[in-house]
This record gives structure tokens, sequence and C-alpha cells, in this order.
């Protein structure tokens, strides 16, 4: 009975149960800004997953393409949720890029750069008599 329960598998519940996300309804909203493809498609969050398939995820810190290797509407642990999908070469390799060419930290920044600091404000209204 559980095994027939999970032969049928939505999208934005797939995405929870393998923990791309945190709850349904962020998987939703990603599905319908069009963070998420099925097959190369934008989809529905309530399309039907079916093992085989190829989902592509977009996301702000990240972006991965898997293979569906297994079906649940239940989410699980770490371990087990990374049983239901296989990253492929391409993701895997894309990614790997990314790191080395630190295209994902573009929202880090060192200390001091950038905008004064409280502290450093006070020192540059103390220096040009307040008018900053």
């Amino acid at each position: 009975m559980a095994n027939e329960a999970d032969s049928k598998c939505r999208l934005d519940k797939w995405l929870w149960a393998a923990r791309f996300f945190k709850t349904r309804s962020l998987a939703t909203t990603a599905i319908d800004t069009g963070k998420v493809h099925l097959d190369g498609d934008r989809v529905k969050p309530a399309k039907e997953v079916h093992i085989g398939q190829v989902i592509h995820i977009r996301n702000r810190d990240f972006e991965i393409e898997v293979n569906v290797q297994a079906l649940s509407n239940v989410r699980k642990g770490a371990p087990e949720a990374a049983l239901l999908y296989a990253e492929t070469t391409g993701s895997i390799a894309k990614r790997e890029n990314a790191k080395l060419t630190g295209e994902h930290d573009f929202a880090q920044r060192d200390r001091g750069t950038g905008r004064p600091t409280k502290r450093q404000l006070r020192d540059i209204k103390k220096f040009t008599g307040g008018a900053y």
C-alpha cells in the first residue's frame, strides 16, 4: 500500500521530500516563478514526477540538475532524501567550475569595503566638519 502511494508524486512534494526546499510553499513558489524546470519545461506545482525525469533547480545560492531515482511524498532524513535523486555529470562540473571562479560569491564582501561603518562615518564627519 505504501508503495502504491509513492507511485504518484507531485513535483512540489518531491522537491520538499528531497530536501531542496525547507517548506512545500517555498517549493511551490520556486516552481511558479520559473526556477524549477522538469525535462526543460516550466511546469505547475501539481505536475506528476516520474522516475528518470530530469529536474533543473536554480536558486540564489546554487544551480543543480538531477535525475529522479525514486519517488516519495514523505520528508525523511538527509541520507534517505539523497537516495531520491542523482546529480547529472554536467551539473557537477558546472558547480565545480562555479566554486573555482567564485560565481556565486557575489553577495559576500570583506569588512570595510563598500559602505562606511558607523565608526568610519563619525570619523568622516569629524574630519569634514559635519558635512558628509
